[in-house]
C-alpha cells in the first residue's frame, strides 16, 4: 500500500462521491496503490449510505462509522490506526482540499527527507469570522512551539507512516499534530502552499468554541510535550520559587521585629506577613501537585512507554 488517505466527515453526503472519484483519478494517474478511509463522525444525513454505496463499487474504499459525534481528533486517531500505507494523507470531505496536492507532498517528503508536510492555504475562501481567529491562533502556536508553520490546522497534510503510528490524538489535539510529531521525535516538518476551493456543498463546522478550546489545547500539548514524563520538574521549580519568596519575606519580617524595629506592629498585623504566608502555602501546594502528578504517572499504564525508532 503506497498511500492511505483519511477523510473525517460530518454530514457531507453531497460531496463524498465526487471527492472519492477525484482522489481515485489522481492516485491512478500517479500509479499509487491506495486506500481511502472515510470516518463518519456521527453524521445525521446520508453520509454512511453513500460510503456503503462507494464500497460496493470500489475496493479501495474503507469506512468507520461512529455511533455518535466524537470529534475530528477521534476520527483521525482511528484512521491512523487503520491506515496501512507507507504514506498517510489527511483531508477534509468538503472539497475545499485538493487531492492533487498529495503526490507533490509525498515527493517533498522523499526528496527532502521530511517526516510530514503540512498544507498552507495562503489564499483562503473563508469568511473573516474564520480567517482572523485562524491567523491569531497560528501566530500564537508559532511563538509557543517554535514550529514555523503558517497554517497548523490545515486539513490536508501528508506523513510518513511512522509519524501517525507514534502519536495519540484525543480531545481536539488534531490542531496540533505537527507539535505532537515534534515531541515524538519527528523534527523534519515541511510546508507546502496548497490551493483552497470555496465550499461547494453544506456549511462550515467552524464554531465559536474554538476561541476557548484552541488555546487550552495548545497549553495542554506544550505541557505534556515538555513535562508529561517529569511533572515535578515544572511544579517543583515553581514550588521552590514561591516558598523561597515567602520564607525570605517572613524571615525579614521576623528579624525586623526582633532586632531592628522592636516597636513595629505584631507580625500577624502586618500585610507583608500574609503575603509571605500565601507564598509559602502556594509553594507547598505546587510541591504537592508535583508529587501527585509523579505518583499518577508512575502508576500509569504508559509510564514506561517510550517511542523506539530502532532495535539491534
Amino acid at each position: 500500500m503506497d498511500v492511505s488517505i483519511i477523510v473525517p466527515l460530518l454530514n457531507e453526503d453531497e460531496s463524498l462521491e465526487e471527492l472519492f472519484l477525484w482522489i481515485k483519478d489522481v492516485m491512478n494517474n500517479n500509479n499509487f496503490i491506495f486506500e481511502v478511509i472515510f470516518i463518519d463522525d456521527g453524521s445525521k444525513d446520508k453520509s454512511w449510505s453513500v460510503i456503503e454505496s462507494l464500497k460496493a463499487k470500489y475496493p479501495e474504499v474503507k469506512g468507520i462509522k461512529f455511533q455518535r459525534n466524537y470529534g475530528k481528533s477521534a476520527a483521525l486517531q482511528v484512521g491512523f490506526e487503520m491506515a496501512k500505507g507507507d504514506f498517510v494523507a489527511t483531508m477534509d470531505a468538503d472539497l475545499q482540499d485538493s487531492p492533487e496536492e498529495v503526490p507533490e507532498m509525498i515527493e517533498l517528503i522523499k526528496s527532502k527527507g521530511l517526516d510530514l508536510v503540512s498544507g498552507w492555504k495562503k489564499k483562503r475562501f473563508d469568511p473573516l469570522s474564520k480567517t482572523i481567529p485562524t491567523k491569531l491562533y497560528n501566530w500564537t502556536a508559532r511563538k509557543i512551539t517554535g514550529i514555523t508553520l503558517h497554517d497548523f490546522n490545515c486539513g490536508i497534510k501528508t506523513y510518513r507512516s511512522e509519524v501517525v503510528k507514534s502519536i495519540e490524538l484525543y480531545g481536539d489535539m488534531h490542531r496540533y499534530i505537527p507539535v505532537l510529531a515534534k515531541y515524538a521525535g519527528f523534527n523534519q516538518i515541511g510546508e507546502k502552499e496548497v490551493k483552497h476551493q470555496a465550499r461547494k456543498y453544506g456549511k462550515s463546522k467552524f464554531g465559536m468554541n474554538r476561541f476557548v478550546n484552541g488555546p487550552l489545547d495548545l497549553m495542554t500539548v506544550f505541557f505534556m510535550g515538555k513535562f508529561g514524563k517529569k511533572p515535578m520538574h515544572f511544579f517543583g521549580v515553581w514550588g521552590i520559587l514561591m516558598f523561597l519568596i515567602g520564607f525570605s519575606l517572613f524571615l525579614f519580617l521576623t528579624i525586623d521585629k526582633l532586632f531592628i524595629d522592636t516597636n513595629a506592629k505584631l507580625l500577624a498585623e502586618r500585610t507583608e506577613f500574609f503575603i509571605a504566608l500565601t507564598c509559602m502555602l502556594l509553594g507547598v501546594q505546587f510541591f504537592l501537585t508535583g508529587f501527585l502528578a509523579e505518583m499518577i504517572g508512575r502508576n500509569s499504564g504508559t509510564r514506561n512507554h517510550y517511542l523506539i525508532e530502532k532495535t539491534i
